[in-house]
């Protein structure tokens, strides 16, 4: 790890922050040790059977739907992240706001911020409408979800820090049509939206941002394409590293560009065409998996599947 951290330094290829969050990474060595003679095949194997566990389970199939022991008692999340829970619940909640781009910034990020459908499926947008009441409603229960596996800090905007409730309830609905200058001048990037509104936020981890940039791509592909190149999540570099290095390649977005090319050998009988976004999103899922066979992860509290 030290040594990565002076490679990157001496490239002049990341800053102080970055720094910080690859010695912070409790993910990044969860794979050390562990020899995975082909990683290309081992994802887009990873991909098939867990795509076939969910067509098994939504034909009413009895479980287990794998014969995978660690499929049988791990959990993740679904091969393609519209079939996923909480991506449902957030499609259904801001789906009608693409032609009132400010009104939809503000329900994504409010949704990302949240990130549990079982909330947001007993919210509408127009609850955003009044920030005072909707921040009633959610201290009368247990808003989040896990905030363990889904850390979220408090935001800073223009010198002033909220919580992550203030930021969700009030913050958004007052900054929505500043976010949407950011992400329009962000030349249709995701790395640059991500990171310029981070300069504003000020958050050492800027995933929710990066999950609510991503999103708008469901609604506005003018504004964020979703074929657009994606930062590296903590929780895919250490699967990312192994690609990339299987691959000969010099950076995580160019092991995408590759991955979505290669989709056609390994697996072109899949439902749709991979995007940058799902590649980033399923090597953390491959992480996951291998972690149990490395012996780095165990199948105790969130992480044990209870069908």
């Amino acid at each position: 790890m030290l040594q990565k951290i002076l490679e990157y330094l001496f490239l002049e290829k990341i800053d102080k922050l970055k720094i910080e969050k690859m010695i912070e990474n409790k993910y990044a060595t969860a794979l050390d040790g562990l020899i995975i003679e082909n990683p290309v095949k081992s994802f887009f194997d990873f991909c098939k059977e867990r795509e076939n566990i969910r067509i098994s389970r939504e034909n009413g199939e009895d479980f287990p739907w794998s014969t995978d022991e660690i499929f049988q008692n791990g959990r993740f999340l679904n091969v393609f992240r519209e079939d996923d829970r909480v991506s449902k619940s957030i499609i259904k909640f801001a789906g009608n706001l693409d032609e009132n781009p400010s009104k939809l910034i503000n329900a994504v990020f409010f949704a990302r911020w949240c990130n549990r459908q079982e909330v947001l499926d007993t919210l509408t947008p127009e609850n955003l409408d009044d920030p005072d009441d909707l921040k009633n409603k959610l201290e009368s229960i247990d808003p989040w979800c896990n905030e363990t596996a889904y850390p979220v800090e408090p935001v800073t905007w223009r010198g002033k820090q909220y919580s992550r409730i203030d930021a969700a309830t009030r913050l958004f609905y007052e900054v929505k049509d500043s976010i949407l200058d950011i992400l329009e001048s962000s030349n249709n990037s995701v790395i640059t939206a991500t990171n310029n509104i981070n300069n504003e936020f000020q958050m050492q981890n800027d995933f929710p941002i990066f999950m609510a940039v991503i999103d708008i791509a469901w609604f506005r592909p003018d504004i964020i394409p979703i074929e657009s190149e994606v930062p590296t999540g903590i929780g895919a570099v250490a699967y990312l590293d192994r690609l990339q290095n299987h691959l000969g390649l010099s950076s995580h977005q160019e092991v995408g560009e590759k991955m979505i090319e290669l989709q056609k050998t390994y697996w072109p009988e899949a439902k749709r065409a991979f995007n940058p976004i799902d590649i980033e999103y399923l090597a953390c899922e491959c992480r996951k998996y291998y972690s149990y066979i490395n012996g780095t992860k165990v199948f105790e509290g969130k992480n044990k599947f209870i069908p």
